[in-house]
């Protein structure tokens, strides 16, 4: 058989290319004349960067900035001189896996050295930029990286913001002289929420990088005076716009001070991986990542493979980590299997290769017709 192994990462355990390798290994030691291909994927999230690099054979560069806390740091993103086209992973340079569990908190963090990321590759050439935003520490909708980048953020007496947390008493936003050095920029989000509100940023997903219920008012203000006085300078309120909220508001900056264009991280990666001719050539698809149960089926890359699997009429068999909603997800899913029907969650966290190696040997032997 021809066998497409497509996963998404294992969220804190495995990347995307490390679990394709091990289902692969698992998978030839029960069926050693299949054919095997392997396409790790990523919708917008950690392994965007590595994963376009391969897609779109550009060329890691490095650059010292800062990370979301202003420690200093290498940071890498990849450029493709044909297209001259840059490729960016925010979660490289602002990234809440980069920082001590706990020792920040979002109030004191900001998207600044994205911003130098962003300034480096448009002084390489770059006209087009492809960035994945998922994974960020932050919740200052994008208001470092519009700093870096030389726009200013002014009180009523002229004098400049330099927190973002001091938004609410934003009164002027006034352009750089190049306020939009690339003619395309494209922003892979996975998530729909609005900037502001109960579905906004700052509800939704700042308890996951720090910020409590009693953080919730100041940081609302902050960004609801960004937006209103972005749009009275710009003449266009973005804050509504779907994936606005994407990464703590960063989807919103994006937009506003680069003129991005959303896009679902999962159609980006499929139009640049060639994905529908690819299932045209598959006898079998292979998927999976950390999770799998009916939010799958909301959205994510992974519920995504599966739906094209259906389109293209070829089965898909989906590996995860733990598993919910089995029979649900079997609507899509030709089957789906998880670690923890194999050994225990503390032995897959401790060793998760080793053990989706077992579980892909196991389903090439009891998952085909």
């Amino acid at each position: 058989m021809r066998v497409l192994i497509i996963p998404d990462k294992f969220k804190g355990t495995l990347t995307a290319h490390e679990a394709a390798q091990a289902i692969a290994k698992g998978w030839r030691r029960a069926r050693r004349s299949d054919r095997l291909t392997l396409l790790p994927m990523s919708d917008g999230g950690d392994g965007f960067g590595e994963i376009l690099t391969d897609l779109l054979r550009a060329r890691p560069q490095t650059i010292r900035t800062v990370d979301a806390a202003h420690r200093q740091c290498v940071a890498q993103w990849s450029w493709a001189p044909r297209s001259k086209t840059a490729i960016i992973e925010s979660a490289k340079v602002i990234g809440l896996a980069m920082l001590p569990k706990g020792e920040f908190h979002p109030f004191a963090l900001d998207t600044f050295g994205l911003g130098n990321v962003l300034n480096d590759a448009a002084a390489k050439g770059a006209k087009a930029c492809l960035i994945g935003i998922g994974g960020s520490a932050t919740n200052d909708g994008g208001f470092g990286m519009a700093r870096a980048m030389g726009w200013l953020f002014l009180r009523r007496n002229g004098q400049p913001i330099e927190r973002w947390t001091e938004l609410s008493e934003l009164a002027e936003i006034l352009r750089p002289k190049d306020w939009h050095p690339f003619t395309r920029v494209t922003v892979a989000v996975d998530v729909q929420n609005p900037l502001l509100g109960a579905h906004g940023c700052s509800r939704i997903y700042g308890p996951q990088k720090g910020l409590r219920p009693a953080d919730f008012p100041a940081a609302e203000r902050a960004l609801r005076r960004l937006a209103k006085v972005t749009a009275q300078t710009l003449g266009h309120d973005f804050a509504k716009t779907p994936g606005a909220g994407a990464a703590g508001g960063l989807g919103f900056g994006l937009m506003a001070f680069l003129c991005a264009r959303p896009q679902s991280g999962y159609d980006l990666f499929a139009r640049h991986a060639d994905l529908v001719r690819r299932l045209r050539s598959a006898d079998l698809v292979i998927t999976g990542e950390g999770s799998i149960d009916k939010s799958t089926l909301m959205g994510k890359g992974v519920g995504e493979i599966a739906r094209a699997c259906q389109r293209a009429k070829v089965p898909c068999l989906g590996l995860s980590g733990v598993l919910a909603d089995a029979e649900l997800l079997r609507q899509r899913f030709q089957d789906v299997r998880s670690l923890t029907q194999i050994t225990s969650t503390q032995n897959a966290l401790a060793a998760p290769a080793k053990w989706l190696e077992k579980l892909a040997a196991h389903a090439a032997k009891n998952s085909l017709p």
